[in-house]
């Protein structure tokens, strides 16, 4: 498993906790945000290693987006949520490896 998908199901765990409405709330709000901001750098790692690996990078645009709207109470609660769900299966996809031929001239 390479550590781009690794990554994804860490921060897809981690945006699936911030998704519980109270929970998630009383952790973005208990850190001063900064747990926005770790999130943010968290995907940001995730994307360059997965177009690194030429993986699915949808789950970590996601999860910018979410990172930088998330401040906003109920459209953080819906998008940390899709973000999640994304990431998890983004994660969960194997990656697919071609073996193309040697050139023949």
């Amino acid at each position: 498993m390479s550590y781009s998908r690794i990554l994804k199901w860490i921060s897809g765990i981690f945006e699936l906790v911030l998704a519980v409405p109270i929970v998630g709330g009383a952790i973005v709000m208990g850190t001063g945000y900064s747990a926005l901001g770790f999130m943010l750098v968290l995907h940001a790692v995730t994307l360059i290693l997965s177009l690194r690996n030429q993986e699915a990078i949808y789950g970590s645009v996601w999860g910018i987006l979410t990172s930088l709207l998330a401040w906003i109470p109920v459209l953080g609660w819906i998008l940390h949520l899709i973000a999640a769900i994304l990431l998890m299966i983004s994660g969960s996809k194997k990656t697919k490896r071609y073996n193309y031929p040697p050139n023949q001239l």
